[in-house]
C-alpha cells in the first residue's frame, strides 16, 4: 500500500484525486489546497466518488497531522510554471515524499529551464526523493510513446508528431487556456502575455531530442489562433463564426540547418477530426495513427497515477519519463 499526499484539489486535481481513490494499493490520506472554500471538505465528495472520511487541508504539516498514515509520495497538481513549484517542491521533498507533478515545464526542463532543472534536482538529491513531471501531454503522446517507436528504428532522419484534437468535450479551464470564447483583442493579449498556450511543446521535442542523443541549435515555436468557420455551440460558450475556438502551435528543432523533430498541436472547439499521429521517416519509416485521439483528461489522470509505482522504485533527483520504470497501469502494489 502507497500512501499519498495530494496538492491541488481543481479540476485536474479532483479527477487525479478520484482515479487514485479507485485504485487498490494506493491509499490518499491527505489533500492541500489553499482554496479556503475548499477547507475541510470531504476529497471523495468533491471528486464525487463518495465521502471517504479525508478532509482538504490548508497546508501540508496539517495534512500529514491528520493523516493517520505516513504518506510517502507526494502528488502534485497544481501549476503549470517550474518556477513556480519549487517551493511546493522543497516542502514536499523536506518531508521525505517522493513526487509526481503534473507541471507541464517539468516534463523535461533541462534545456529550456536549466537552472530551475538543477535547483529541483538538487533538492531531491539531498532529501533523498524522486520528482517527475508526467502527462498525457507533455509525458506522453507527443514525446515519451515517439521516443518509445524510436526503439525499433536503424536509422532516423526526420519524426514529425501531430496532436490534432476537437476541445468541446475537454474540461472548462483546458478550453479557455486555447483561447476559445476569447475575442481577437483578448486573444492577442493572452498570447503576448504567454498564458495563451498549449504548455510543453518545446519539452516535448526536446524530451525526443535527448532519446535520440541530437543537441538541437535550434527548438522555435509559433502560435496562431484557430478561427470558427461557424457559430460552435458545442464548447462552454458559444462562439461566432471568425472568433478564436482554440490554438495551433508547431515547434521545429533544427539540427545543422535540417529540420530534424516537428511537433504540431492543435485543440478547438469544433475540430473536425482529432487523431494523434507519429510519423518517422527512416529505416524503417512508418506512421503511427490512433484514430479520435486519446482523452487528455482522462489520460493525464490516468498516466499520474500509474507513474506513482514506478517512481516510488526510482533512485532519487530529478528525472523525466525517459529515467523511470513504464508507468503501466498497475494493480494492487
Amino acid at each position: 500500500m502507497i500512501n499519498i499526499i495530494q496538492a491541488g484539489a481543481g479540476p485536474l486535481g479532483l479527477h487525479v484525486s478520484k482515479f487514485i481513490l479507485e485504485r487498490e494499493g494506493l491509499n490518499l490520506v491527505g489533500v492541500v489546497d489553499l482554496d479556503p472554500e475548499l477547507t475541510g471538505k470531504d476529497i471523495g465528495e468533491l471528486a464525487g466518488v463518495g465521502a471517504k472520511g479525508v478532509t482538504v487541508s490548508g497546508s501540508l504539516d496539517e495534512a500529514i497531522q491528520k493523516a493517520g498514515n505516513q504518506p510517502s509520495v507526494g502528488v502534485l497538481t497544481t501549476v503549470s510554471s517550474i518556477k513556480r513549484i519549487i517551493p511546493t517542491i522543497e516542502e514536499f521533498a523536506a518531508k521525505k515524499l517522493d513526487i509526481v507533478t503534473t507541471c507541464e515545464e517539468m516534463s523535461y526542463p533541462w534545456q529550456q529551464h536549466p537552472e530551475e532543472a538543477e535547483q529541483i534536482d538538487k533538492i531531491c538529491r539531498d532529501q533523498g526523493v524522486t520528482c517527475v513531471g508526467t502527462g498525457v501531454n507533455p509525458g506522453f503522446l507527443m514525446d515519451y510513446l515517439p521516443s518509445a517507436l524510436l526503439s525499433i528504428c536503424q536509422d532516423v532522419e526526420y519524426v514529425e508528431v501531430k496532436r490534432i484534437q476537437d476541445a468541446s468535450s475537454r474540461r472548462i479551464p483546458f478550453q479557455k487556456k486555447i483561447g476559445a470564447g476569447l475575442t481577437h483583442d483578448e486573444f492577442e493579449q493572452e498570447k503576448e502575455k504567454g498564458t495563451l498556450r498549449h504548455v510543453g511543446l518545446p519539452e516535448s521535442a526536446d524530451m525526443i531530442a535527448g532519446a535520440m542523443n541530437l543537441k538541437f541549435d535550434e527548438n522555435n515555436e509559433t502560435l496562431d489562433k484557430v478561427l470558427a468557420e461557424e457559430q460552435l455551440t458545442s464548447g462552454y460558450k458559444t462562439i461566432e463564426k471568425g472568433e478564436p475556438c482554440g490554438v495551433e502551435q508547431i515547434t521545429r528543432g533544427i539540427v545543422d540547418g535540417k529540420e530534424r523533430v516537428r511537433l504540431h498541436f492543435r485543440a478547438a472547439v469544433g475540430e473536425g477530426e482529432s487523431y494523434d499521429k507519429v510519423t518517422v521517416k527512416g529505416n524503417p519509416g512508418f506512421e503511427s495513427v490512433i484514430p479520435g485521439g486519446i482523452n487528455g483528461d482522462v489520460a493525464t489522470s490516468a498516466i499520474t497515477v500509474n507513474t506513482i509505482n514506478a517512481v516510488y522504485r526510482s533512485d532519487s533527483g530529478l528525472k523525466t519519463m525517459l529515467d523511470i520504470p513504464v508507468p503501466a497501469w498497475f494493480a494492487k502494489t
